[in-house]
């Protein structure tokens, strides 16, 4: 009997071996035009006029000086945060077309930067923008992240990729935010909120319900990073200039 490898030197296919044919996967087109391809609509069309306030061109003329004149292009993803700030926290087409302007570059440029990279985003979001980890370490770190999703859903009244109807939130599930000694974390608008449970979860979205901005960081005790069981190691005062020299040495 032949083997497999010198069938398939034959070039015979798999069909015609018998054998199962491998099957192939693609991802939704529908979800990739959302997020790559731009299409007109009422709230977001070139029509629609943007331009940076006083405050915001006077920082972008600062961020563009960093950079030799031949180059000021390189601007292009910190003058987009700046639009993106200024337009409600989201990137529309009007804001990468006043971004090509300002820095003379083409605008085709500039789209393909907003659209390869998630920090801008492509449609409007809420007052708060609530980015959920669901990476390994925060599906697994404390009481895992898919508790905290359940939570933050059932409190919200949302999905991920949905906002409430009061447009205060917008919820949608990210990978890694760099945080996974805290974990499970999440990111509201530039804050980081971590070792959370399901009652610091809604005590945070409670507090922002209402106007107020919670402490960002670990919601448990521990400082910043440090051992959630306690310190091993550093648990005395640190030595200063000389004093870790012996005199034999010094």
């Amino acid at each position: 009997m032949a083997s497999v490898a010198s069938l398939t030197r034959t070039g015979r296919s798999a069909v015609s071996r018998n054998l199962p044919a491998r099957a192939f996967t693609t991802s939704l087109s529908a979800r990739s035009d959302s997020l790559f391809v731009h299409r007109d609509t009422d709230y977001n069309n070139p029509d629609i006029p943007f331009e940076f306030d006083a405050e915001n061109l006077k920082m972008a003329k600062e961020i563009i000086a960093r950079y030799p004149p031949q180059y000021k292009k390189a601007a292009v993803m910190p003058i987009l945060d700046l639009g993106q700030r200024q337009n409600k926290g989201w990137t529309s087409i009007s804001v990468m077309n006043a971004v090509a302007k300002l820095l003379e570059m083409p605008k085709m440029r500039v789209y393909e930067v907003a659209t390869f990279y998630t920090m801008y985003n492509r449609e409007p979001v809420g007052k708060y923008f609530v980015q959920l980890c669901t990476t390994t370490p925060c599906k697994l770190g404390g009481c895992g992240s898919d508790i905290i999703q359940k939570t933050i859903e059932e409190k919200l009244g949302v999905h991920g990729g949905e906002s409430t109807k009061d447009g205060k939130f917008t919820y949608i599930e990210v990978e890694c935010l760099g945080a996974c000694s805290n974990a499970p974390m999440m990111q509201i608008n530039d804050d980081f909120y971590e070792d959370l449970t399901p009652e610091s979860t809604v005590k945070i979205l409670d507090a922002l319900s209402k106007g107020e901005r919670p402490k960002p960081g670990p919601q448990s005790k521990r400082y910043k990073s440090e051992n959630s069981a306690g310190l091993t190691t550093l648990t005395g005062k640190p030595y200063g200039p000389g004093e870790f020299c012996q005199p034999e040495f010094q």
